[in-house]
């Protein structure tokens, strides 16, 4: 069993998580100047389609994420983009700590929470006895 505090510090990491993601899918769906030119900059694709790929993507993990009973699968797929974004930071030799392991920032907020929140993954991943 854990705290009440601890419950509450994940559902308030990922309500960060699920904030920042969801307006990261929405400025992707409407692809404004910043979002196409951060595609070229990266070496995709530069259309608004594609643009809108990657928020429908993003948002429909997010919104996995956020449904209790499906968070563990939104977790996992929102790992596997954030792993693709940091895939393509290392290979244009990005600077490590601000772009190249955000992901992994972003990923660490996404798995605290959900540990913090559900007892099954708390079961699953015991780092505290």
């Amino acid at each position: 069993m854990i705290s009440s505090r601890a419950l509450w510090a994940g559902r308030i990491l990922s309500g960060l998580a699920i904030v920042f993601l969801a307006m990261d899918g929405a400025i992707k769906m409407v692809p404004i100047q910043p979002v196409t030119d951060s595609l070229k900059d990266l070496g995709y694709p530069t259309s608004d389609g594609f643009a809108r790929l990657l928020g429908v993507i993003t948002l429909g993990g997010t919104a996995l994420y956020a449904w209790p009973r499906t968070a563990l699968l939104g977790a996992i797929l929102l790992t596997g983009l954030m792993g693709g974004a940091m895939a393509s930071h290392v290979r244009l030799d990005h600077p490590i700590f601000t772009h190249t392991l955000f992901g992994l920032w972003l990923g660490l907020i996404v798995w605290g929470g959900l540990w913090l929140r559900d007892e099954r993954l708390r079961r699953l991943l015991p780092f505290m006895q």
